[in-house]
């Protein structure tokens, strides 16, 4: 592929790439652990809480595409996007603890009333932060090459920071709390909020914004939302969007499930003492190991603790893994196409995770031998999805001669969010429909429910996936034409001179390929 010359710095691709570690503090508490804190912190029925996750989560969707369109007609001295970055970062943390503390003088009805009111806000700020956070990935560079290396960047340190969330979250609660678990939650995510701002800063600080609308555009919201429907690969990416983030969430859901009370916890921890996991004593009660402590890999003296630390494991090699396939995606891109790699990625994953239906209790090895496998499928799709979503801006550029980045990425997330909530949704479904109740032994049936839950229900949507990337028209060659003379016409418009075919008033006309 031609490179132009929009190359991004080291220190400019890790400033971004912090900014969706921020992001994922939320997003992976979100994802792993927010359903279970309000079943067994809160209080809440399953029901109620899978209900709850989907009203905030389709309200902050459906706030998305608002939010791109004042993102596309912010104009300061520092951008459109980059603002918003900044400008949202203390509030995301004081809600960010808010939405993770418990109310001890709430009755029941109260506390619903405050989940909801405080997972709204934080899922308003989120929307506020992260769609021109996204959007920015479009305007940073022109050069789709580039582009990809910078979504590798962000997606291995969103890959840290899910790898710590996942490892890490529950025994601080556990530290800190004491017992309690409310306070050991509202500790923690104090800690995160600080984490979140004080990157969200740095993001802000080392980042440009380097393209712009063409000089003729004219802000016109309604004309950038009709074009939406005139092109086909934002079609094809925002049903696959819906279709992935309900896989995520089913999927990040329903594993500490999985941990807790299917899994043989004989057997697990037969399996961690093999692999040489600490045990905690009276003498050591961070079994002689503090980083272990802190990764959530130190058994306790009783064992009581096995299928959290059963769990914390098998998310860290599952994120470790996954880094090392990131590592391969702009290579794999550059040889194959974003577009194939993809279909090959999400193919083999679906039927990975569907395999997990055939595991008994008792197979720990094959679990965590088949989670890798599918991690390590799975883990090419992440950073090349994204740079996928900055193309479908580019196309809509080069076909018609106007810019709506961050309509794009906000209509994208709209459908990443819609994807959640309604994955958050089934999940509570699930577990209510199939008899599920917190902090006991489960019946036969509610087992076979968190299994399909955590297996062959996320599987589906991948396949789906798959059926949106076969009809994803950008494919490696218009890749490159496009990239090249996008790249011409930018520099005719920095020379005053108006691209070929396209209108001086930023008209949807075709441009000629």
């Amino acid at each position: 592929m031609a490179r132009s010359n929009e190359r991004l710095s080291f220190i400019e691709k890790t400033g971004y790439s912090l900014g969706d570690a921020a992001a994922n503090f939320v997003f992976m508490t979100m994802i792993l652990f927010q359903l279970n804190f309000y079943t067994d912190t809160m209080g809440i029925t399953a029901a109620t809480a899978g209900l709850m996750l989907l009203v905030g989560r389709l309200w902050d969707a459906f706030f998305d595409p608002m939010m791109g369109v004042l993102a596309d007609r912010t104009n300061t001295r520092f951008g459109k996007f980059r603002p918003w970055v900044l400008w949202t970062a203390l509030p995301w943390g004081v809600v960010m603890v808010l939405a993770y503390t418990v109310p001890a003088s709430f009755g029941p009805t109260m506390k619903i009333l405050y989940a909801c009111l405080t997972n709204i806000l934080l899922m308003t700020l989120y929307s506020a932060n992260n769609t021109p956070y996204s959007a920015l990935s479009g305007v940073m560079t022109g050069d789709g090459a580039e582009r990809t290396v910078l979504s590798s960047y962000r997606f291995v340190a969103a890959m840290v920071a899910q790898l710590i969330v996942g490892g890490v979250t529950l025994p601080l609660v556990a530290k800190f709390g004491h017992g309690n678990s409310a306070v050991g939650w509202q500790k923690t995510m104090t800690l995160w909020a600080v984490v979140c701002v004080v990157c969200f800063i740095i993001t802000f600080l080392t980042t440009r914004e380097r393209i712009q609308p063409p000089p003729q555009q004219k802000s016109e919201w309604r004309v950038d939302f009709k074009g939406l429907l005139a092109n086909g690969p934002w079609i094809a990416m925002f049903v696959l969007t819906l279709s992935h983030f309900i896989f995520v969430s089913l999927q990040g859901g329903s594993t500490y499930y999985y941990f807790s009370y299917y899994v043989d916890h004989g057997k697990l921890l037969e399996f961690l003492q093999r692999v040489g996991l600490p045990q905690a004593t009276a003498a050591t009660p961070d079994g002689g190991h503090p980083v272990m402590n802190v990764l959530g890999l130190i058994l306790a003296a009783d064992h009581s603790n096995v299928a959290s630390v059963g769990y914390s494991l098998f998310n860290i090699a599952s994120k470790g893994i996954t880094l090392v396939g990131i590592a391969f995606a702009t290579y794999l891109a550059m040889r194959f196409g974003k577009r194939a790699i993809a279909i090959v990625g999400f193919l083999l994953s679906a039927i990975a995770l569907s395999a997990f239906i055939l595991l008994p209790s008792t197979s720990i090895e094959a679990m965590f031998g088949l989670e890798l496998v599918r991690a390590l499928m799975y883990a090419p799709t992440i950073p090349l999805l994204w740079a996928m979503f900055a193309d479908t801006a580019d196309y809509a550029e080069w076909k018609t001669g106007r810019r709506s980045t961050g309509v794009i990425f906000a209509t994208i997330l709209f459908a990443l969010k819609t994807g959640l909530s309604i994955g958050g949704a089934i999940s509570g479904l699930v577990l209510s429909v199939y008899g599920y109740q917190p902090n006991t032994t489960q019946t036969p049936h509610a087992l076979l429910g968190i299994r399909l839950m955590a297996s062959v229900f996320p599987a589906i949507f991948l396949v789906i996936a798959v059926v949106c990337l076969i009809r994803y028209r950008i494919t490696k060659s218009v890749n490159e034409q496009m990239s090249q003379e996008l790249a011409e016409r930018r520099r005719g418009y920095s020379a005053g001179v108006s691209a070929p075919g396209l209108p001086d008033r930023g008209g949807a006309v075709v441009a000629t390929n």
